[in-house]
């Protein structure tokens, strides 16, 4: 048995309108690519709270240097992270508030699914 779609021309039109170009859709899935890693997502939760240097991610994150630095140089080239050079020490924080919005957004979400499976 055929089972027929229903289109509503008007509703499709709307949306086609006003839908998110292509490039920005592939810039913002890459965006949650990154953050959908827990390692990646450690140290971002850690930089939503303070400014650190690779070291304290390290010791924060208990694994090596040189494995903080591959997650900072991905979580830098999507402009999650930033730098800031002291001296010969490099400190890493949020982008901007952008990324804290995200974050809280999230954690707004898993909250409130969390408060309503309780229910």
């Amino acid at each position: 048995m055929k089972t027929e779609c229903c289109v509503n021309q008007e509703n499709v039109d709307i949306v086609i309108n006003e839908l998110i170009p292509e490039d920005d859709i592939v810039d913002i899935a890459e965006i949650f690519k990154l953050l959908g890693d827990p390692s990646r997502m450690r140290i971002v939760a850690a930089l939503r709270i303070k400014e650190l240097c690779v070291g304290d991610i390290a010791a924060l994150m208990e694994i090596s240097l040189s494995g903080v630095s591959h997650q900072l140089r991905l979580l830098k080239r999507s402009r999650i992270v930033k730098t800031r050079r002291e001296g010969k020490m490099m400190y890493y924080s949020l982008d901007d508030e952008h990324i804290v919005t995200l974050i809280d957004v999230a954690l707004r979400h898993i909250k409130h699914e969390a408060r309503d499976s309780q229910g």
